[in-house]
């Protein structure tokens, strides 16, 4: 498996090896040992797991998690296509503000892991695109948050050819300005420290 770290500190893509045959192939998307040996520590205990399933052109997020407590994810697309959006929503951070972007597949198999602190988004490439995502902690309503996926400071590549398809949560979120001006965004160090301690 290789892994690449990503232009958010602490993220990173797992390109896994994809064995194909006759009847089809077989993929490991998570291995915990080339995790520990790119980030020196295991997977966060998994409280959560969890699927989503969209049509072309839909939108989720971009959503985080508020801090504490926090929520770390590593996601995968075992079906369809999704162009995977990590935001380091930080305060402090070095990379604080910064994007990348990875397109997630069943043909490469590729995983994302996002620390705690981050923000999260994709747009579903195609039909019938599926989703999944380990979590360090449980959904509670009231503690998740979102930016919206159109801030102009942040110039997401969402693609223009597709017409977006978003929750009405998502479609009125703030921009990042918006939510550091009213305290909504994660402190940088209180994160790494919430991660650690996962």
């Amino acid at each position: 498996m290789k892994a690449t770290e990503l232009q958010v500190e602490g993220a990173y893509v797992f390109t896994p090896d994809v064995f194909r045959d006759e009847r089809g192939f077989f993929v490991s998307p998570f291995q915990q040992s080339d995790l520990v040996e790119t980030i020196g520590r295991p997977l966060f205990p998994v409280a959560q797991m969890s699927l989503s399933q969209s049509r072309r052109g839909v939108v989720r997020g971009i959503h985080y998690t508020r801090t504490p407590p926090g929520v770390a994810k590593y996601v995968h697309c075992p079906q369809g296509q999704a162009l995977d959006i990590i935001i380091d929503l930080r305060v402090g951070s070095p990379t604080f503000g910064k994007w990348d972007s990875v397109v997630l597949d069943r043909e490469e198999a590729k995983a994302v892991y996002i620390p705690l602190g981050m923000g999260h988004m994709f747009v579903a490439l195609t039909d019938d695109t599926v989703v999944s995502y380990m979590l360090s902690g449980q959904y509670v309503a009231d503690n998740e948050l979102a930016i919206t996926p159109f801030d102009p400071e942040l110039d997401l590549p969402i693609p223009k050819n597709i017409e977006p398809i978003m929750s009405p949560r998502d479609t009125v979120a703030p921009t990042v300005a918006q939510a550091l001006e009213q305290g909504l965004l994660p402190d940088y160090q209180q994160s790494l420290q919430l991660h650690n301690a996962l």
